[in-house]
């Protein structure tokens, strides 16, 4: 009673081969579900972005001179920070060089 090693190794590279190809249905299968349960999330995320955005616009009309003054600080502090940034980069890059 001798067995054929060579036919148990095919057969375990078959078997192997079935158990991967399972596996990968099974990813397949959870990605599905999971493209579901994200796009709800994504869902509720739109409709908070879309509420804050409305309540923004409200609070915007309701305040407009104090809003835009707000808004032309804002921008004022954003291009000196970038300013800031550029000049560390620059004497950064310079050093490296």
């Amino acid at each position: 009673m001798s067995t054929n090693p060579q036919g148990s190794a095919e057969k375990m590279l078959q078997d192997l081969g079935k158990r991967v190809d399972e596996l990968i249905k099974d990813l397949h299968e959870a990605k599905d579900k999971a493209k579901v349960e994200y796009a709800d999330q994504i869902d509720d995320l739109k409709k908070g972005r879309d509420k804050i955005q409305s309540e923004i616009d409200e609070f915007r009309e309701r305040h407009k001179e104090r809003f835009d003054e707000i808004e032309t600080r804002l921008d004022a502090a954003g291009k000196e920070l970038k300013k800031a940034f550029d000049a560390a980069f620059a004497k950064k890059k310079e050093n490296t060089e």
